[in-house]
């Protein structure tokens, strides 16, 4: 038998049925009590003794970060405390002891972190007070041990959190450590996820037109981004990952951007992006297809001898 259709009401609005004022109460005082008891948790932070359990349980309201991190960075001793969770594992880095125990612990620390590097509030705060360096070590170690690879994928979120809004001011502090080693770094040891998160961030860092100059000012630059790249999709026509292969795209795009980097990548740009081997793979994917069909436009989709001479960045290798 069929389902009757429910009658009208003019009592209720369009897109569904109406909501109580109690109920909105009812919902906002229940996340009021959330907020103060996970606000009680960030001052446990400060208290050595109290420090594990409080990074646990605020690990379980991720829900909370957004509206938490003013809170954790002005609160007396906090930001400090999450320093000194991070810096108390250095000495287990190298060699290679680290726990899963101590990784969970830390990473729980750095995702606090991450919901400051995110908050517009705290995001120039968080940078100026230099803490993305704190976790650099993180990201230049070599273990493919699950301890260290979620290590490293929790503090790339870190600075993924920084670059995803666009802000040049990021860009230029970000540029003036060693990230895009790092990332490079990532990008050739990591997990497909580390991978994936690594070349978002040297996309968006090529994306601002300072990290886009500052990557092609040297051919030694150029090439090692080119490099890991052109290495990272041969790989990927044997084990394809859309996610991963769309961000590698995006940066080969950015790239030919700069007249000296597209003709570089004329004589560079792998062949399994020229020879569309990623045609079928790419059917469900109209944005990156259409990156990929600008790409090969502005290099030239025909092979094309190395250069000879000129401006270009073969050119700067010579001499």
């Amino acid at each position: 038998m069929a389902n009757r259709p429910q009658s009208l009401s003019l009592n209720v609005p369009f897109g569904g049925p109406s909501v109580s004022a109690p109920s909105i109460a009812g919902a906002q005082a229940n996340k009021d009590r959330k907020m103060a008891s996970a606000e009680r948790l960030v001052l446990d932070l400060s208290n050595p003794d109290l420090r594990e359990n409080a990074l646990l349980e605020l690990s379980k309201s991720k829900e909370l970060f957004q509206d938490l991190a003013p809170f954790v960075w002005n609160s007396f001793g906090t930001i400090a405390a999450l320093i000194q969770e991070i810096v108390s594992i250095y000495p287990v880095l190298s060699p290679p002891n680290l726990t899963p125990a101590q990784s969970n612990r830390v990473c729980n620390a750095l995702a606090l972190l991450q919901c400051v590097a995110s908050h517009p509030d705290t995001r120039m705060l968080f940078l100026n007070a230099h803490i993305p360096l704190y976790l650099y070590p993180f990201l230049n170690t070599s273990s493919k041990a699950r301890p260290f690879e979620y290590l490293r994928l929790t503090s790339l979120g870190v600075i993924g959190a920084l670059v995803k809004v666009d802000d040049t001011e990021v860009i230029s502090f970000l540029l003036s450590t060693e990230i895009i080693p790092l990332c490079l770094r990532t990008m050739e040891l990591g997990s497909e996820l580390s991978k994936t998160v690594a070349t978002f961030i040297v996309q968006k860092i090529l994306l601002d037109d300072m990290g886009l100059d500052y990557i092609c000012t040297t051919a030694e630059r150029f090439f090692a981004v080119g490099r890991v790249l052109g290495t990272m999709v041969t790989a990927l026509a044997d084990q394809p990952s859309s996610r991963l292969l769309k961000h590698i795209i995006r940066c080969y795009l950015r790239l030919s951007d700069n007249p000296r980097a597209c003709d570089a990548l004329r004589s560079c740009l792998p062949d399994v992006l020229r020879e569309a081997s990623f045609n079928n793979f790419l059917c469900e994917d109209p944005t990156t297809r259409r990156w990929l069909q600008q790409l090969l436009q502005n290099v030239g989709v025909s092979r094309i001898p190395a250069l000879q001479g000129g401006g270009g960045f073969d050119h700067m290798m010579v001499n």
